[in-house]
């Protein structure tokens, strides 16, 4: 089916795999929740970096750090933020566990970091201050990608009597994918918020869009949420 971000990833796709999908007919909308929470997943320094950086900088202060393509993102995801608030949606972020910070990453020669004290006041696992969470929203530590994994989280939304998510945040290719696979896993429609949502390598923020849309989760942009929100 096509998605109105499908020119993110059209270039990428061989003439087979636009064959197939057309023939399996992935990517059906899904029907709009009637009580959905926000999740704002891992917006925090440690994955953001410093404003003003350019991405390998950013990366080479910290190895997770996304650099401009967090920041550009802020805005939209401060929209999304306002238009949950003004529909009293559930607000939920996430972050590292200090149980995550404390293991390191077998994949990257640089896990020591994690545990290192990094941003404007030395925390860089804390949520970045433009996005700062209000007391009325809660905030999470997980030590794995899914905000499902292992935390309250699905305890917390099944407490709200909620019945959908909306997705915003980083990585598109990590957190924000892995956490849209466990929704769906659990029979929960997620919409992940795309113009909301970034990652370091460009390649796997547009290719992750795609197979989320395909198989996972709807796209659709702050707007469509301040529509939706009224």
């Amino acid at each position: 089916m096509q998605s109105n971000f499908s020119k993110q990833w059209e270039s990428l796709l061989t003439e087979q795999d636009k064959e197939i999908l057309n023939v399996s007919q992935y990517g059906l909308m899904l029907p709009m929740p009637k009580r959905p929470a926000l999740v704002i997943i891992d917006m925090t320094y440690d994955f953001c970096g410093l404003p003003g950086t350019d991405a390998v900088s950013a990366a080479t202060e910290r190895r997770t750090s996304c650099g401009p393509s967090a920041w550009k993102t802020v805005p939209t995801i401060k929209r999304a933020l306002t238009a949950a608030r003004r529909a009293k949606m559930p607000i939920a972020y996430s972050r590292r566990s200090e149980t995550r910070l404390r293991r390191k990453s077998p994949k990257s020669a640089r896990a020591d970091e994690d545990v290192k004290p990094f941003s404007i006041n030395g925390n860089g696992n804390c949520i970045i201050t433009e996005l700062t969470p209000t007391k009325e929203d809660l905030v999470f530590g997980k030590a794995a990608p899914s905000i499902f994994f292992e935390t309250t989280f699905p305890t917390w939304f099944a407490n709200q009597g909620c019945d959908g998510l909306f997705v915003a945040g980083c990585t598109t290719s990590g957190c924000v994918r892995a956490s849209a696979v466990d929704a769906f896993s659990r029979q929960i429609n997620n919409f992940i918020i795309a113009d909301a949502v970034f990652d370091r390598f460009s390649i796997s923020h547009k290719i992750a869009l795609f197979d989320c849309q395909a198989k996972y989760a709807d796209l659709i942009s702050a707007a469509d949420l301040e529509a939706y929100s009224g």
